[in-house]
């Protein structure tokens, strides 16, 4: 069941996928907002409670009309996975950014570039060298890959595995959902913010995606350069003060062969803007390099996407082997 459903829910998100704005992105603001308001009074532990309340409630009533629907009909449970995956799974929820910046690049349009970037990522590109903009394309693309596709793909395949349905998806989704939103609103919105509330999202989400983030790391070196990656993912993932992050980003550099990391422009930060600082932890001295490889160019974005994309048939692959030794056992 966990294999169709991943598969049916990739192929309609690509034939119709969500579009911006849309009610559903809408309804998990209203939602992180409304328990932020009713049960943060700003002392440390009520950070944990809007964080439980946020990501776990959603989770439990994805499983329980999961566990209702099976009860009745395994077909209707699949097609409740189904529905959750097409809300929470799926490249074309950030792949759209992606694209229109590429094709602006290959047209010789970089001002345009830079403003969609700066739309996507809430940073300001406009004095961005060419280069630092390929590399900061590369690496939120890479990001928003794991977080939309292989980080959702992982928690589903568990939280089916366990009888759970689609609640591991929905409560991924959340978890990342929370930490993006709070770091959003006090750093980008600047508005009033409980920033244990703030870190405690963060240090949640890292827990959570600390396994995700490793699979999908290796998945990027067996689909890729192997050796080049498994080395920039030992030597290099210090780059980025985000562990997860620097597993990631490392392994794919070595995977591609693409020189990630470096000098970031003033008030900016190659992972998700200014959400998260860059750089090895204080006082190293390497928080300045980058890893081995050619600088960004053009033809590396095309590049990045077919890692994505082989990467993804791996997991399915191996999905589905799962799933057919289960049915045959």
């Amino acid at each position: 069941m966990s294999f169709l459903a991943v598969l049916l829910a990739l192929f309609i998100e690509q034939l119709r996928p969500l579009p911006q704005g849309n009610p559903v992105h809408e309804g998990l603001i209203a939602w992180v907002r409304w328990t932020g308001r009713n049960f943060d009074a700003g002392r440390e532990h009520h950070a944990w409670v809007v964080w439980a309340v946020s990501t776990l409630l959603p989770a439990l009533v994805a499983w329980s009309i999961f566990a209702l629907l099976f009860h009745f009909s395994a077909l209707l449970a699949l097609v409740w996975n189904l529905v959750v995956l097409y809300l929470s799974l799926g490249f074309r929820q950030f792949s759209h950014y992606f694209t229109d910046i590429r094709e602006a690049l290959e047209q010789g349009d970089e001002t345009r570039a830079r403003a969609l970037l700066q739309e996507w990522r809430h940073l300001d590109a406009s004095e961005l060298p060419r280069t630092e903009l390929l590399r900061h394309v590369i690496e939120h693309a890479l990001l928003a890959a794991h977080r939309h596709v292989f980080g959702v793909f992982f928690w589903f395949v568990l939280g089916s595995a366990l009888g759970l349905g689609p609640a591991g998806a929905v409560f991924y989704r959340m978890a990342e959902f929370s930490s993006r939103y709070w770091s959003y609103k006090s750093h980008v919105l600047a508005a009033p913010t409980n920033q244990r509330l703030m870190l405690s999202a963060q240090q949640a989400f890292a827990w959570i995606d600390r396994v995700p983030a490793r699979l999908t790391a290796a998945g990027f070196a067996v689909v890729g350069n192997f050796e080049d990656a498994i080395d920039c993912w030992r030597q290099q993932a210090r780059l980025w003060k985000q562990d997860n992050d620097g597993v990631l980003l490392a392994a794919a550099a070595g995977a591609v062969g693409i020189a990630l990391g470096g000098q970031s422009a003033p008030e900016m930060a190659p992972d998700r803007s200014r959400r998260f600082d860059h750089g090895a932890l204080p006082g190293d001295a390497t928080a300045e390099g980058s890893t081995p490889g050619a600088p960004p160019q053009i033809g590396h974005l095309r590049s990045v996407v077919g890692l994505v994309w082989r990467s993804m048939v791996l997991w399915m692959l191996l999905l589905a082997l799962l799933s057919l030794a289960n049915l045959l056992g």
